[in-house]
Parts: C-alpha cells; structure tokens; sequence
C-alpha cells in the first residue's frame, strides 16, 4: 500500500467525490504530496491509475489519440485520457497547466453533468463510465500569467488545497521514508521550514517534503547532514550566488 500522512479532511471529501463522480482538482506547492495523495487514494478505491505527466507541448491528441503508421496501415492508437475512458480508470494530468491551451478545452465535456468524450476523428462519442475519474494538479505559487488556470475551470472541480504538513507530521514522513533518524528528521524539518520562510527574500521555492525525503535519505546512507544539506537544500534550490550563501548560512546557523 502506498504511504500517505493524512492532514485533514482530504481522504473523506476525495472518497465522496469518487462516489459522486465529480471531478479533482488538487492544488499546492511543488514536493507537497499530491502525487502521492493521488496514488494513495487509487490503491485505496481499487482503481487502476494513469498518469500525465504534462508539459507545454503536450496536446489534445496526444491525451485522446491519433492515426499513427504502423507495418503499411493507418491505425487508430488511444491516448491515455482515452484509455482511461475506456477502461473506467482514475487520470491524473499533473501540472495542468504546462500544457497546451486545448488539453483542458478537451476534459470540459468530462467534466460536467455530460460526462463524455468525443473523438472526431473517429466519429465517437464516448461515455464514461461510473469508476473513471478526473484528476488534475497545479501550483498556484508557481506559474506565469500566461499559465494561470481560468476561473471557469477551477469551477468545474470539487477542490483539494494541499500545503506542507505541520512540523511533527513532517518529521514523521521523512522518518518513515527515507529511514534516517528522528533527530535528523527534526533537523531537516527545522532546515525546510528556514528556506521556505527565504521565499519572502527572493529565493523561488523553499525545500519541499520531498527534498527533506532525499537528504535523509543520504544521511540514512552514510553521508554527513551538511553533505546532505549541501546537495539538496543548497543546491537544489537555487543558481543564485547570493542565495546559495543565504542557504548555506542557514544550514551553518542550524547545524552549528
């Protein structure tokens, strides 16, 4: 079973919407466990799970599909929104908003009383049917005007707003996950929570839960906690010289 930490009431309101047949929207920054959420709660509705992983040239018909050439023939191939479709599966488009403008053009059908998908190219309408369900993800504090997700789609989704977990919770996770000790757990912690509150001073995302996994994870593998920090919250997080010494001076400040 996949490992998720629940921090309030987000397992009961995603189970309600599963069983409503309403589409997902999970919002929050980078490392905070959406993924993962999402993977949690498929095991846990004994749903398959497909993943998109979206970027900004991923297009309508790579999500539906296309006639491709295959041994001299034109055949039809489903894309995974598709096959998701077809087979009464969760679809996960994570980062929505890095794709193309007509990805979410194509899911307005799916997500509303309407509940289908048309292929023009094959002269089909699909419906989907009652275990297939919507998922998308983005990053509110990390995004251009140019990839900001409308209010009119936001609408569509029953919404799930995720944020790092409370420091004990935190700890916690790292412990379970990357195995190091709680003492090191609760230093890095301390350490996260010091590079996120540096977001107020120019630095783009503080460490997230995930980052804090990878360096305990390193130290859980004989490496020091300032070799760990060195390689995750130092230089994972920034190219800036000036900022790369403000971290560096944090990790100095905690680690003494």
């Amino acid at each position: 079973m996949v490992f998720y930490h629940p921090t309030g009431d987000e397992v009961r309101v995603f189970e309600v919407a599963a069983a409503r047949r309403l589409p997902v929207l999970l919002k929050g920054p980078t490392g905070c466990g959406k993924t993962r959420f999402v993977r949690y709660m498929a095991e846990r509705l004994g749903r398959p799970l497909v993943t998109v992983a979206c970027q900004e040239d991923l297009s309508a018909a790579d999500l539906t599909g296309r006639y491709i050439l295959e041994g001299g023939a034109t055949v039809w191939r489903d894309g995974p929104l598709t096959r998701a479709l077809r087979t009464g599966a969760i679809c996960y488009l994570d980062e929505v908003v890095e794709a193309r403008a007509d990805v979410l053009t194509v899911l307005h059908p799916l997500t509303d009383d309407r509940r289908m998908l048309p292929l023009e190219r094959l002269g089909e309408e699909l419906s989907a049917p009652d275990g297939f369900m919507v998922i998308i993800s983005y990053n509110p504090g990390y995004q251009s005007v140019t990839r900001e997700l409308k209010e009119s789609t936001r609408q569509r989704f029953v919404t799930l707003a995720f944020d790092y977990p409370e420091a004990d919770a935190e700890v916690a996770i790292v412990v379970r996950e990357s195995g190091c000790a709680p003492e090191v757990a609760r230093t890095l912690v301390e350490l996260g929570a010091g590079t996120r509150r540096l977001r107020a001073h120019g630095l783009a995302e503080g460490a997230s839960t995930r980052t804090l996994v990878y360096a305990g994870t390193l130290v859980a593998s004989g490496l020091t906690l300032g070799q760990a920090c060195e390689a995750t919250l130092v230089g994972a997080l920034t190219d800036d010289e000036e900022m790369t010494r403000a971290l560096r001076d944090l990790v100095t400040a905690v680690l003494g």
